[in-house]
């Protein structure tokens, strides 16, 4: 089936010209100089149905990808709420400036749905009671996708489509087998098809501004020196965070090359460098915005340690302080700039306005305070309220703070009320259940909260199973069960959720409520870790480096991944290897290089290493680090392989802003 009459006629013209076009270049220029990438989008959000149930968030969700996308030097065109004739116009447009492109997008958000195995994409106007009202008010999948595979770029098609079939109540009785979701779709090179959630599952529509997806996918696409592939398993680690597994997002590459939306060094982490940020403005208010949304990062203690002191308290009688200069102002605020694009924080927003009324990025400041909601806002939808709230640390996304359950119990009452009116509006939703349960177990209610996971668990949710079986292993107010938590984990981990199997993983190690089986384990973590799991690459580094599962080689390789998908510990325990000549020939200045990362990133271990009490790492790499801090201004003393005073303080300088000084 293909796209309606006018736009057919259209699009052979299009190709047409494009090949003459072609056939033209290849006489008259038979060598082009090195040009930059050109990147065109097509963003279309459809959400004000006439005829069908209307969904609240494809309009915002198309509004803020095509304001991600400008940011990354996309070409876009957009529009919202389309007729069929726009959908048509606006489409083919895009597959002229396709033609062309370097890399081409697609990204739909509103109803779509399947019949006998392909994809239709809904206009606002469609009206759907028979197979003559698809092929007359639809626009086909295929279709566009068949006309972008002549086309020499690479091809992203990302489709927030996946809502319930809209054709269970308007058309009942239609010909032929239909189902929710949308299906598997083709594998021609050059393409990557990216669904919110499985083919022929159903993805549910955000109770906030953004769809789950849209939101994940937000909050990850700013991310420097992240290949497409690695961004998927960050959003879908996300979806499924926030979810309780319900959902879980999608892809099917055929790419003939790797691709970055913000190519670049990765640098650090944003928890990292909104603290360094913070650190070198010396800034009560992002230093309470880090606490905020990070309360469990490894940089809570400094933080703490900043907001107890005065401002203008002096250093300790006898600290040497490292002589450096500060980055200039407009250098902060493009590090906070590249901070909220990655965090989309409203809080530090406001900040960036504030202290940057005539900067660089005011207008997109601006925008993007609008389109923000209020995290504080008493109005706030109670779904928004009961995450905001009870989420679990574990399952904190790009977008969402984990909640210690410590400062969870002290907003227990407000989280009941929140999540149980959630979960009482999204019967479908059972991760609001699960929520409710952490904050009744907050409250002190230790039997309701166990019925409320048990409750959560029977209906899918995947963090309640985990919690349940963690309750059942350590017999935390029911009788201690280990075979009835490992059948818990079980479960879990089959879903998908990294929690689940490294709980399990654990115990078959250890071979406790379980026989022991090693092989096994590693291949929970191996899974885990697969899917995006930092905790789980990190351990999978730890059995290699023991020899339980792998060699120190191994090792090496899984703690430098572990770092790259959120785990800074990684850091110290790949340079020690290096520095030690384990598994790896030794290289002090590679060792001293991580180790520094170390530094900047983790809880203080990386720091301890090397400036402790007890210096663990050798001559060599304390020179390598000597030297490399002095290039980077942070370090005026000898390069002799020895840690005094200036060697700490200049290690205390560079945790403080070492990512801001180099623009690593």
């Amino acid at each position: 089936m293909s796209l309606p009459g006018p736009l057919d006629s259209r699009l052979a013209a299009i190709l047409r010209a494009a090949l003459l076009a072609a056939a033209l270049c290849l006489l008259l220029v038979p060598a082009m100089a090195a040009r930059a990438e050109t990147r065109v989008a097509l963003v279309i959000g459809n959400g004000g149905y006439a005829n069908l149930e209307p969904l609240r968030n494809p309009v915002n969700d198309a509004s803020d990808v095509a304001d991600s996308l400008r940011s990354l030097g996309f070409e876009v065109m957009t529009d919202t709420n389309l007729t069929l004739a726009g959908m048509t116009t606006l489409i083919g447009d895009f597959l002229e400036a396709a033609q062309t492109a370097d890399v081409s997008l697609l990204y739909y958000a509103g109803h779509g749905f399947q019949i006998d195995g392909r994809n239709y994409l809904v206009p606002v106007d469609a009206s759907l009671r028979s197979r003559d009202d698809i092929r007359n008010w639809t626009i086909e999948l295929n279709a566009i996708t068949e006309e972008l595979e002549g086309t020499p770029g690479i091809h992203l098609v990302f489709l927030d489509a996946c809502r319930n079939n809209p054709l269970s109540s308007t058309a009942p009785s239609l010909e032929g087998p239909k189902r929710d979701g949308l299906a598997r779709v083709g594998d021609a090179a050059g393409f990557l098809f990216a669904f919110a959630t499985q083919p022929d599952n159903v993805a549910y529509d955000g109770v906030g501004r953004n769809s789950f997806f849209a939101q994940a996918l937000l909050g990850h696409l700013n991310t420097p020196g992240q290949d497409i592939a690695s961004m998927m398993i960050a959003v879908r680690r996300d979806v499924l965070a926030a979810t309780g597994g319900n959902q879980v997002p999608w892809e099917n590459s055929s790419l003939t090359r790797q691709f970055e939306f913000a190519p670049g060094d990765d640098g650090a982490a944003p928890e990292t460098l909104l603290w360094q940020v913070a650190a070198t403005a010396r800034d009560p208010d992002l230093m309470r915005i880090y606490l905020d949304r990070y309360p469990e990062g490894p940089h809570v203690a400094d933080v703490k340690a900043f907001l107890a002191e005065s401002e203008e308290a002096l250093p300790p009688a006898g600290t040497v302080v490292a002589s450096r200069d500060l980055p200039p102002s407009d250098a902060l605020a493009d590090s906070l700039w590249d901070v909220i694009r990655r965090t989309r924080l409203r809080p530090l927003v406001e900040v960036y306005l504030e202290h940057n009324p005539d900067g660089a990025h005011v207008a997109e400041a601006r925008k993007l305070l609008a389109d923000l909601p209020r995290p504080d806002d008493p109005g706030a939808a109670p779904e928004l309220l009961c995450e905001r709230l009870a989420t679990h640390p574990r399952d904190a996304t790009a977008n969402t703070a984990g909640v210690p359950l410590s400062q969870l119990r002290m907003n227990a009452a407000t989280a009941i009320d929140a999540c149980r009116t959630a979960a009482a509006a999204h019967p479908e939703m059972p991760h609001y259940t699960a929520l409710l349960a952490r904050a009744t177990a907050a409250a002190g209610d230790e039997a309701g909260a166990i019925r409320l996971y048990r409750d959560a668990a029977d209906r899918g949710d995947l963090r309640a199973m985990t919690s349940l079986g963690l309750i059942t292993e350590t017999g935390d107010g029911v009788p201690r069960d280990l075979p009835a938590a490992a059948a818990l984990y079980e479960k879990a981990a089959a879903g998908g959720f990294a929690d689940g199997a490294i709980n399990l993983a654990v115990m078959l190690v250890k071979g406790e409520g379980v026989p022991q089986d090693v092989p096994r384990a590693a291949r929970l973590l191996a899974r885990a870790s697969e899917d995006g799991s930092a905790i789980a690459t990190y351990n999978l580094g730890v059995l290699a480096l023991n020899g339980i599962a792998g060699t120190a080689t191994e090792a090496y390789d899984h703690f430098l991944a572990a770092t790259r998908l959120g785990e800074p510990l990684g850091y110290q325990a790949a340079a020690l290897l290096l520095d030690q000549g384990e598994g790896r020939p030794r290289d002090p200045e590679t060792a001293a290089e991580l180790l520094l990362r170390g530094v900047a990133s983790d809880n203080g271990q990386a720091y301890s290493r090397i400036a402790g009490d007890r210096v663990q790492v050798s001559a060599d790499t304390v020179r390598a680090t000597q030297t490399r801090l002095k290039t980077a201004g942070f370090y005026d003393g000898a390069i002799d392989g020895l840690v005094g005073p200036r060697l700490r303080a200049a290690l205390t300088a560079w945790r403080q802003g070492g990512f801001l000084a180099t623009g690593s």
